[in-house]
């Protein structure tokens, strides 16, 4: 029986309490500030404003993840399996929207983007610093809620109103 692991390394719900409080250095581009609700994590992220429109006070759902593949993959698969679940894993998305469905079907604004700062804080609270091709995110909160995300690990970005 193979075990099943989800790709997800963090999600969580979100409250706007900001946006753009240092004012809007780009047209298309703003910066949120927020509060989860589940885990008391701190949120300020970069996202064009013309693909996913948001305004302060509003909740959206953030999820990040390794791999855009339902359930993830398990490491411990025969040669055969292994194969099978690259060739899936390699057909994810297209833009003419055949090959395989992934987790992106379920959020509305998808970004891919690399972990490249940890910072540890005074205690247990930590901060991940993630950048989407210049669009940058970070992550603040206890350490025990971001223990998958790891430094130099790609990831996904997947949010939803």
């Amino acid at each position: 029986m193979a075990a099943t692991v989800s790709s997800i390394v963090f999600d969580d719900i979100f409250t706007i309490s900001d946006i753009d409080k240092e004012g809007r250095k780009f047209d298309r581009v703003s910066r949120l500030y927020g509060h989860s609700k589940n885990y008391d994590m701190d949120l300020t992220l970069d996202y064009n404003i013309e693909l996913f429109p948001l305004q302060k006070d509003q909740n959206f759902a953030l999820a990040l993840a390794s791999s855009l593949a339902r359930g993830g993959t398990s490491g411990n698969t025969a040669d055969g399996a292994a194969e099978d679940a690259s060739e899936n894993e390699r057909d994810v998305w297209r833009p003419d929207g055949k090959g395989s469905r992934g987790l992106e079907d379920e959020y509305d604004y998808v970004m891919y983007g690399k972990i490249y700062k940890f910072d540890g804080g005074a205690g247990e609270i930590v901060t991940a610093y993630i950048s989407f091709g210049g669009l940058l995110m970070s992550l603040t909160g206890s350490f025990r809620h971001m223990t998958s995300i790891v430094l130099g690990d790609s990831v996904y970005l997947l949010m939803r109103k």
